[in-house]
């Protein structure tokens, strides 16, 4: 390397040391907002799960920001939208998708949407006796290589463009060429059927066939018992239920290769229902973000963050950061506050 671009990179890094010095000797905390405790720390209230990471991700923060103080509510993803809503909490941490009724919520009370700030994904498997992330499923005895969403949805739904999917032949599976397809699924009361419904299925109501049932272990025994049956639903250890289902791959279009949930995939960002772990903010249009919570959201994003859900592997939750094209596009959305 040139003598002058040595300088020039020492330059550059020398400003930006001191820009990183100056900026965490200017941010400082917030003193009235309606987020803050008694004792004047940061309420954080949102998913359980997240609970280790979060507390993680705060204890970087205040390491680099001294002076900062956070109190950590972890008590579930359905009450993190809720919370922010009604100003009790700076950030919301979400380990699925925001329901749409919460954030219709949020909308109706604002008059905007909620930002969302996506930091990895949530989970991967089978890996038991931990949970693997929403899959469809079918018995063990079924031939059915996979299916694209197109497809799925086209048997789980009814209204679809290219028609309903209603028996096995239309699949291809020969052998049972005759036999109806029976979809079994979870009950679609606004959670989670109803929410993947719309995310990932073109928002057309489920088909008649679709059975909706209590809860995920059921859908998993329905599956298990009925050989021409197909399961969608949520996380689930499947292999505490039943030995005889296998997680079907999916493909996002035609063309592309069916996929499973496994690690390699997830954090490939390539699992068609994948579903990430949010940080969502009440950011009002036209006002700036708190810088705090800008940088928050930085060091969630940032190399040292990421490296904090990587290590997330063996647990319970087996969170996965974000690919290197998610993780640059959410990136950019925070530098664009």
């Amino acid at each position: 390397m040139k003598t002058s671009s040595i300088k020039y990179a020492f330059g550059a890094l020398t400003v930006l040391a001191v820009s990183l010095s100056v900026n965490a000797q200017t941010l400082t905390p917030p003193t009235d907002a309606p987020y803050l405790t008694s004792d004047g720390a940061i309420a954080v209230i949102g998913n359980d799960g997240m609970g280790d990471l979060m507390n993680t991700l705060n204890a970087l923060f205040t390491e680099q920001h001294p002076g900062f103080k956070f109190a950590l509510t972890a008590k579930g993803s359905s009450v993190g939208i809720p919370a922010l809503t009604a100003d009790a909490t700076a950030i919301a941490p979400l380990s699925r998708e925001a329901w749409l009724g919460d954030v219709h919520g949020f909308e109706q009370v604002k008059g905007y949407a909620p930002l969302d700030i996506r930091i990895g994904y949530s989970g991967f498997g089978p890996r038991p006796p931990h949970k693997t992330p929403p899959a469809a499923y079918v018995n063990a005895a079924n031939p059915l290589p996979g299916l694209t969403l197109q497809d799925l949805a086209r048997i789980v739904t009814t209204g679809q463009p290219e028609g309903d999917l209603n028996t096995w032949g239309q699949l291809g599976v020969g052998a049972r060429s005759a036999r109806r397809i029976h979809v079994y699924g979870l009950r679609d009361d606004g959670g989670f059927a109803t929410n993947l419904r719309m995310d990932k299925l073109g928002g057309k109501p489920f088909s008649a066939k679709y059975e909706a049932l209590n809860s995920r272990e059921e859908v998993i025994e329905a599956v298990a018992n009925d050989p021409y049956g197909i399961g969608l639903t949520g996380w689930v250890d499947a292999s505490r239920t039943a030995r005889n289902v296998r997680v079907l791959p999916l493909a996002s279009k035609a063309g592309e290769p069916f996929r499973s949930p496994d690690y390699k995939t997830v954090a490939a960002g390539a699992y068609p229902l994948s579903a990430f772990l949010h940080l969502y903010i009440d950011n009002p249009p036209g006002r700036k973000l708190p810088p705090f919570l800008k940088e928050y959201l930085r060091l969630a994003l940032s190399d040292e963050g990421q490296k904090t859900l990587r290590e997330q592997r063996d647990s319970a939750q087996g969170y996965v950061p974000l690919s290197a094209t998610d993780l640059q596009a959410e990136r950019r959305k925070v530098e664009g506050l």
